[in-house]
């Protein structure tokens, strides 16, 4: 759990959602623009966060890739239905 160094949550700021320590960049809006095709390298460029580096794009990752390790999933039983 590399990125225990660089994500932090705390409810002052952006409501408790995990961030980049040190900045207001949540690692939703990160993931958020992976997901929309933008590169790592896109996302540090002058166009974006200059100021992120290469291994807090990677936490935010691996963060996210850790709570879906954890996530518990329930088979559902056979519920009547109407």
């Amino acid at each position: 759990m590399k990125y225990k160094d660089r994500i932090v949550a705390d409810p002052k700021i952006m409501v408790g959602k995990p961030i980049i320590k040190g900045t207001r960049i949540t690692v939703e809006l990160i993931l958020d623009l992976l997901t929309q095709g933008i590169s790592v390298n896109e996302i540090i460029s002058q166009k974006y966060y200059p100021h992120l580096k290469k291994a807090d794009v990677y936490a935010a990752i691996e963060y996210a890739k850790d709570l879906v390790k954890e996530e518990k999933v329930y088979p559902l039983v056979n519920f009547p239905t109407k």
